[in-house]
């Protein structure tokens, strides 16, 4: 039976499982899979993925909880416009890092577009986030979703049911956001357009 508690759990289960932070290393795990770069040893992949995943997600969560904590917050008090400032500078510093540390060890360049799309997105939010609360989540999403049009043209594949299933994937996220109350529909799919162009024209230029 559906009730609006398990509405409410379904949408905070997306939340958590699409977080942001996610976007770099999901681009990189499509680049090891559908490119030619599926011919680089597993080690290799996992030394890469585990690089990416200790500075974008693991370093910034571990810091926005304790600055969370710190400030005795929730969530849901965090997600107020005007508390997004440092959470968003705390993501900001480690995918710079995270961008430094594959430049000084040699990653190859389209692996670390990924990561400079992302950075960006960060940056292109945080500024809007100054004037405007924006969603994150649909930004990251659309990145994933301008990374595949990106991608597609570079390597010359159709990205046609993987983009279908972004689509979704971002209705489902936003969707999950407006019910928990984080963001309106407008902030949502400005969040994803922001993301996807964002993504496209770094990956392309970079």
């Amino acid at each position: 039976m559906i009730t609006e508690k398990n509405i409410i759990l379904t949408a905070r289960a997306m939340s958590i499982m699409f977080t942001p932070f996610y976007l770099s290393i999901v681009g990189l795990a499509a680049l090891f899979i559908f490119s030619y770069m599926n011919m680089y040893p597993w080690q290799y992949k996992l030394w890469v993925l585990g690089i990416v995943y200790f500075f974008t997600i693991l370093l910034p969560t571990l810091f926005i909880y304790a600055y969370r904590r710190y400030r005795g917050w929730t969530l849901f008090e965090l997600g107020k416009k005007e508390r997004r400032v440092v959470p968003y500078l705390i993501s900001i510093i480690c995918y710079s890092f995270c961008y430094y540390v594959m430049h000084a060890v040699h990653i190859p360049h389209f692996m670390s577009s990924i990561l400079v799309a992302a950075l960006m997105i960060q940056i292109v939010c945080a500024i809007i986030n100054l004037w405007w609360k924006i969603s994150t989540h649909t930004a990251a999403i659309g990145g994933v979703a301008g990374a595949l049009l990106a991608f597609a043209l570079i390597f010359s594949y159709n990205p046609i049911w993987w983009l279908c299933v972004v689509i979704l994937l971002a209705g489902l996220v936003g969707s999950s956001r407006m019910i928990l109350r984080q963001h309106t529909l407008t902030q949502v799919v400005v969040g994803f357009f922001v993301g996807l162009v964002t993504a496209y024209v770094m990956i392309l230029s970079v």
